[in-house]
């Protein structure tokens, strides 16, 4: 192998004769002594190689520059030199400073303020307030309970243009009936000083489902625009398979949960829903819904509720009170009506004494107690337990202040123990219906109700009654009703 790669080439072998030309001897290259001192390091790392003639020469260099740095310092020049003063800026005052921080850039925590405004220089005229905006839009939003006039006050408007414009929309609707939420857009104008209210120049609401009002400033009074939307109001039809939750399929197909609610209600009236409902079962409901031409959507009551199985079928309508019959009784699709139930406590509390044979708590003798005590606050409303007339109303001996209503099918109740009574002989009452207060007269130990039932003047355990009422349309009732059934049928499900 080759040894020597340079002019002079010889093989491997103390005593191999080279080849080719003759091998040339070079003198060496002595380096400069600019070389030298360039290749030198003057300044090593003092931490490292400490006693080392590197480390010695950058101990000489350090000394070196310190005793440079003293020797051209001020106290220390040579005769005839002096120091150049440095100007100094003068003293800002705060408003300077406030300038000077707005257009300095530096870190926040030196008192920098750049970006947050720029200071005036002498083209800015300094003005005595800010100009106001022409016009002003806004929006209020009606609140829950909340008047009309007074939103309109809340957002800006001036109490005289509000009691106008709150005249002029109750023109429209009752103020009272604005559906809570409505959304109110407002422009206000310019004001002549900012010691008043800006004037109303115009107002946009919708009034009404089927209402929308806009109100513009003419001259110095509100002119108001109607602005009529067309509503659809045909109803609702629902119908599907009852699965294995008649609640939970209706609220799947859409129909709202208080819908939904008054729906099985109305089917209890006529099966148990639990026991009688199977998954193949249909139910079929028709509701009150009226669509904008704005394009919203609102649902009202249950107008048909029904429900087809294989072995019947239910259709039930409500009719009675109120308008379309919206709050009477479910009535099937022959007109009949069919109401059934048990009799609910008359007051909320407790029962302290059952129907039966007990220990007088008074005259200490077993002997039969007639009724039922429930234990109440003494002041507690005391409610009917059924429709009825008021047989007897005032003081009966151990009974202390008394009720007696008399029931359809022989059945009677009595209330005792009243504080006060809050109905006259004679007076018809509904369920429900407030007849006395519960106290503590007659023979009581304390505030209780002692609630008693007979039936053709036989004592009857209270809870153990159940009751079932038939009614029957009949006449231009019966036509009446016959046609809504008709029209609610021929609604095309999905519509």
């Amino acid at each position: 192998m080759f040894l020597q790669t340079d002019q002079g080439l010889e093989l491997a072998g103390g005593g191999a004769r080279g080849f080719g030309r003759a091998p040339v001897a070079f003198a060496p290259v002595r380096p400069s002594l600019a070389d030298r001192l360039h290749r030198t390091d003057w300044v090593p790392d003092l931490g490292a190689e400490i006693g080392s003639r590197d480390w010695w020469r950058g101990l000489g260099t350090c000394l070196a520059l310190c005793a440079a740095a003293v020797a051209l310092s001020p106290a220390g020049l040579a005769p005839g030199w002096r120091a150049i003063p440095g100007a100094v800026a003068p003293p800002q005052d705060e408003a300077a400073w406030d300038h000077s921080r707005a257009q300095g850039i530096a870190p926040l925590a030196w008192g920098a303020d750049t970006g947050h405004r720029m200071a005036a220089n002498d083209l800015v005229a300094p003005l005595a307030e800010a100009p106001e905006r022409p016009l002003v839009e806004l929006s209020a939003t009606l609140g829950e309970g909340d008047a009309f006039d007074r939103a309109l006050v809340r957002a800006g408007v001036g109490r005289s243009d509000a009691k106008a414009a709150a005249a002029l929309v109750s023109d429209v609707v009752r103020l009272g009936d604005i559906a809570e939420g409505t959304q109110i857009k407002l422009t206000l104008g310019r004001r002549p000083s900012r010691k008043v209210a800006r004037p109303l120049e115009s107002l946009s609401m919708r009034a009404r489902f089927d209402m929308g009002v806009t109100l513009t400033r003419a001259g110095e009074g509100l002119t108001m625009t109607r602005q009529p939307i067309a509503i659809d109001r045909t109803p609702w039809r629902v119908q599907g398979l009852a699965g294995r939750s008649l609640y939970r399929s209706a609220r799947a197909a859409g129909v709202p949960a208080k819908v939904v609610e008054t729906y099985i209600k109305a089917l209890a009236t006529r099966l148990s829903v639990g026991r009688d409902v199977d998954a193949a079962d249909t139910f079929d409901l028709v509701i009150e819904r009226e669509r904008a031409a704005t394009g919203e959507t609102r649902t009202g009551a249950l107008l048909f509720a029904g429900l087809d199985q294989a072995r019947k079928r239910v259709r039930l309508v409500r009719w009675g009170e109120g308008a379309a019959g919206r709050t009477g009784e479910w009535f099937d699709a022959d007109g009949q009506a069919e109401r059934r139930g048990t009799m609910g406590l008359p007051v909320a509390g407790r029962v302290t004494s059952a129907f039966g044979m007990r220990m007088h708590p008074l005259m200490r003798y077993l002997r039969m107690h007639k009724g039922i005590d429930i234990g109440a606050p003494h002041g507690a409303p005391i409610h009917a337990a059924m429709d009825g007339v008021v047989a007897s109303a005032g003081r009966n001996a151990g009974y202390g202040n008394f009720v007696k209503l008399a029931h359809a099918s022989g059945l009677a109740s009595g209330y005792g123990h009243m504080s006060r009574i809050a109905v006259r002989s004679g007076a018809r009452v509904r369920a429900g219906q407030v007849i006395g207060y519960v106290g503590s007269t007659g023979m009581s130990t304390g505030p209780h109700l002692h609630w008693e039932v007979w039936r053709n003047g036989a004592s009857v355990n209270p809870r153990s009654i159940a009751f079932s009422r038939m009614q029957q349309l009949s006449g231009g009732a019966l036509r009446a009703f016959k046609a809504k059934v008709a029209g609610l049928l021929a609604v095309k499900p999905g519509n």
